[in-house]
């Protein structure tokens, strides 16, 4: 097997450049793998969580939400930022039903993703969710989204025509896609 060696970067000095209420933002010197120096600037990130709810008639439950940065409203899966110290699953089953209500009675890790790799350290873990029941939302303050149901087909459809957007909820419709056609199993 061979090593990365050859593709390391090395941490010469550096630190924190912005220390935020929710991200930290690093600016470090490094030493390239040709011995050449040069800057890296990234934002650390706590790790989140994206839910993939389909309820029993296999319809989606989703959520529109405007994001302030992108300055418009997004379809997207239920997701949220795990807590220091938080079980990643019980993250999750929290999220689910801060943000829209529901609770699950069956749970299966799907994956995790690295959303934004050249510059955050943030990852995503995806849980599948099965067994909803409806109950009452319990949003954050300052927190407004709006719970709606598609099918997958409509979803996909969304995918495609860029109508959504969100890497977490993209490849989560991929994950359901795949399946839901038996090419692809859960661990």
């Amino acid at each position: 097997m061979s090593t990365d060696a050859h593709l390391k970067e090395e941490k010469v000095d550096g630190g924190i450049a912005y220390d935020g209420g929710f991200l930290k933002i690093h600016k470090d010197r490094v030493r390239l793998p040709n011995g050449a120096l040069t800057n890296r600037e990234y934002i650390r990130h706590p790790g989140a969580v994206a839910i993939l709810p389909v309820l029993d008639d296999g319809r989606i439950l989703l959520e529109r939400q405007f994001r302030y940065p992108n300055a418009q409203v997004f379809i997207e899966f239920p997701a949220g930022k795990i807590d220091e110290g938080e079980d990643h699953l019980e993250c999750a089953k929290r999220e689910l039903e801060e943000e829209t209500g529901y609770t699950a009675t069956e749970w299966h890790f799907v994956t995790t993703i690295h959303n934004a790799i050249a510059y955050s350290d943030e990852h995503l873990d995806l849980y599948l969710a099965r067994g909803l029941k409806a109950g009452d939302v319990k949003l954050d303050e300052g927190e407004f989204v709006e719970c709606f149901t598609a099918t997958l087909d409509e979803l996909l459809e969304w995918v495609r025509t860029g109508e959504v957007s969100d890497v977490k909820t993209v490849i989560g419709a991929f994950w359901l896609d795949k399946l839901r056609r038996g090419d692809w199993k859960l661990n």
